[in-house]
């Protein structure tokens, strides 16, 4: 067998929801497409950590807009609704339409920059957001910090609804998985499947700021601990000075 890569960092989740996980773990169910009306949740410190991802809670309106809840302050602790307007989910559109093609790299880095904007827009209306560093250990004592069980649940309510409005070309959200879970390195990531494949893929976004492109790569690398920015994968983990350079570049290669 290969060796294991090594593990890139430390644990993503917080002292308490590690311990409860290792107490509790159950396997993941599929997530539902959406909550029923009414369903989201409005702000609420107050809420108890959560030992894994939420499922997500969101509203489509007949206008376009969006109505969804995110969470931070590790392990979804602070849970608060956002109202992202119809012009701005246009903009997001906008903005995902610069990669036109269907090749995976092109379908990659869509749904990676429908992630990032999508994040953009929740700091827009929840500055905090904006405290949120790449890693826990730098941003520990911050409000709005975001571990990757928040991450997690976030990453996964913005590609529910990115799907639903048909922006997710041949991609389908699946259920958040977990690697590691019952040691000291547990870690959550976002997961959708290549329909096209049939392939899982990772949609990591704790190993940076918020509003950043997440890091994507085949779920079974990522279970490996593999690490998104190094070869062979920060070819599709590019970060270009502009954004629409994620795009320059000629499709993948057919398969043999």
């Amino acid at each position: 067998m290969p060796p294991r890569r090594p593990r890139p960092h430390l644990a993503c989740a917080s002292w308490g929801s590690r311990f409860a996980l290792a107490l509790i773990l159950v396997g993941c169910a599929s997530l539902p497409a959406r909550t029923p009306d009414a369903a989201v949740a409005a702000a609420d410190v107050s809420q108890p950590s959560s030992s894994r991802p939420l499922a997500p809670e969101y509203q489509i309106h007949g206008d376009g807009s969006v109505t969804l809840r995110i969470c931070f302050n590790w392990s979804c602790a602070s849970r608060q609704r956002l109202d992202f307007t119809a012009q701005d989910m246009r903009e997001v559109a906008g903005h995902m339409a610069m990669c036109p093609r269907n090749d995976q790299r092109q379908r990659l880095q869509r749904l990676r920059i429908g992630v990032w904007r999508m994040e953009a827009l929740a700091q827009k209306y929840q500055p905090l957001l904006a405290n949120d560093e790449a890693i826990n250990t730098r941003d520990q004592d911050r409000e709005g910090r975001m571990d990757c069980i928040d991450n997690a649940s976030n990453t996964t309510t913005y590609l529910h609804v990115l799907h639903e409005l048909g922006l997710l070309t041949g991609w389908s959200p699946a259920s958040p998985q977990v690697r590691d879970a019952f040691s000291m390195s547990v870690h959550w990531t976002a997961v959708v499947i290549d329909r096209e494949r049939d392939e899982a893929w990772s949609v990591d976004a704790w190993y940076r700021p918020n509003s950043h492109l997440p890091f994507v790569m085949p779920l079974a690398d990522w279970e490996d601990n593999a690490i998104g920015w190094q070869a062979p994968f920060a070819q599709r983990n590019p970060y270009p000075r502009y954004s629409n350079q994620l795009c320059d570049s000629e499709p993948d290669a057919p398969r043999s």
